[in-house]
């Protein structure tokens, strides 16, 4: 990790943990945010007031979290809210039931305080997904407290809570946070102010609070442990680019000596493509295992990402003349797809990285992103292998419909990751199939008119782009 570089700063959790899924998550914060004394700032892509917040039975206030967040500032006078959240998609998102009317009472509170944030280039948006309360506190990943996210790490078919404020059900989810607590939380509470003065607000002053925030019955994966907060910004007339995240990509991809394990929402980066397929042509090559959705959601996403994923997987397997490139779909027990939606990266079991980059051109250099990184090899970080292990061995279990003490019998000795996933996986994980491509979705991916790789290239002529213009060939020279 290198500060300047692949990341913004180096700090130190007191404690760490990743969470997975948004059932625990949505619990762990509403109890996180109970401890709360002077400040909560919430930045996100999407936010829902309506969505519920389990443990309203337990502390007696509302279910609701945007009832719940007004309950919280009436019972501590001392307690301010931010909320900072993408200006396009609010617009989309702000009549959405009873969501207006909350706002409409947020923004009379005086210590309430909302803002829709539209310091970014035009096509880009604010993706980070951070909450930090008293600067000692904070959640970074890859879940918005928002719909259609709750789902537990069992994705069970038909589960009768997974369903919108309109009582209608979707689909299951999987998705990924931190918890942190300590330096690094103040870090990431630095960085919510600095998008908050960007957005054009007054600027705030740190919060002196020594609170124990940490949400009640969450263990600590880690202790004591250094993790490295990487950023992505674009281009702005009065602010440079920052591509911390996408250096980290092509570090770990470099770096990698037997195996990596991601997940993703989307894969449709040339540059990230390109990193895989220099790998691909050397002989000691690691193991690399990709888990993603089925299908994005959405037709427009599904045009301009699955498209691209087609054009640049079909690609790589060219160049897969070692046999050490798998992608695979989760699915629950009845055989419904569960949308991927968590960013994780998992190297050797000596790098464990969540955030809210996607491996797409957007996250790399047009959208705002946060990823946090433990490595085995910065600091005193040596000895935390065994429990990035144990979070991966957990993520290969839940895919595989498994608990993971019977991963742990099932597995074969000496079993590589490919071999144990092909072997376990039955219908719970299925290979990735490359679907037939017309003709305008392969113009629109090879063009990149729905994923641009930063604010330049939105208005670049289509003769200068090309989504494969640098994987085709082997070697590390390169041609238009």
């Amino acid at each position: 990790m290198r500060p300047g570089a692949n990341c913004w700063t180096i700090e130190r959790a007191s404690r760490a943990s990743v969470i997975v899924d948004a059932a625990d998550y949505f619990r762990l914060a509403r109890s996180a945010m109970l401890k709360a004394r002077r400040r909560i700032m919430l930045v996100g892509w999407d936010f829902d007031a309506r969505i519920a917040l389990e443990g309203a039975d337990r502390d007696g206030g509302p279910a609701s979290v945007g009832d719940f967040v007004y309950w919280l500032v009436e019972q501590n006078r001392e307690l301010e809210v931010f909320l900072l959240r993408w200006d396009t998609g609010a617009l989309k998102t702000i009549f959405r039931g009873t969501t207006i009317l909350t706002l409409l009472k947020w923004m009379r509170h005086k210590r309430i305080h909302t803002k829709l944030d539209g310091a970014h280039p035009t096509g880009a948006s604010h993706h980070q997904k951070i909450v930090v309360i008293d600067d000692c506190f904070a959640f970074c990943g890859g879940i918005d407290m928002t719909g259609d996210r709750w789902d537990t790490r069992a994705h069970r078919d038909g589960d009768p809570r997974r369903v919108r404020p309109n009582g209608k059900p979707y689909d299951p989810w999987h998705d990924a946070t931190w918890a942190l607590e300590g330096p690094a939380a103040a870090a990431l509470g630095r960085l919510c102010r600095d998008r908050w003065q960007r957005a054009g607000c007054a600027a705030l002053a740190p919060v002196d609070c020594r609170a124990d925030c940490w949400p009640e019955g969450l263990a600590a994966d880690f202790e004591q442990v250094e993790i490295a907060i990487s950023r992505a910004e674009p281009e702005m007339p009065d602010h440079p680019a920052v591509l911390e995240v996408e250096q980290l990509f092509l570090d770990q991809i470099a770096g990698a000596r037997h195996f990596i394990y991601a997940e993703n929402q989307y894969f449709a980066s040339r540059r990230i493509a390109q990193a895989i397929a220099q790998r691909l042509d050397r002989d000691d090559c690691p193991e690399i295992v990709l888990i993603e959705p089925l299908s994005s959601n959405g037709w427009l996403q599904a045009v301009a990402m699955d498209s691209a994923r087609a054009r640049l997987i079909e690609a790589l397997r060219r160049r897969d003349r070692n046999n050490r490139l798998r992608i695979y779909h989760p699915f629950t027990a009845a055989g419904e797809p569960i949308y991927v939606h968590a960013k994780i990266m998992i190297v050797d079991d000596r790098i464990l990285r969540v955030g809210s980059a996607n491996m797409n051109n957007r996250s790399l250099r047009l959208d705002t992103e946060c990823d946090v990184t433990i490595d085995a090899d910065t600091g005193g970080n040596a000895l935390r292998t065994g429990a990035i292990r144990t979070i991966r061995e957990g993520l290969i279990a839940e895919h595989l419909g498994l608990d993971r003490a019977a991963l742990s019998t099932a597995s074969g000795e000496g079993d590589s990751l490919i071999a144990m996933l092909e072997r376990l996986r039955g219908d719970r994980l299925r290979p990735y199939e490359t679907p037939d491509i017309n003709a305008v979705e392969t113009w629109l991916a090879d063009n990149e008119i729905l994923d641009p790789e930063g604010p330049e290239e939105m208005f670049e002529p289509l003769s200068r782009r090309g989504l494969l213009r640098r994987i085709m060939r082997r070697g590390p020279r390169t041609r238009r």
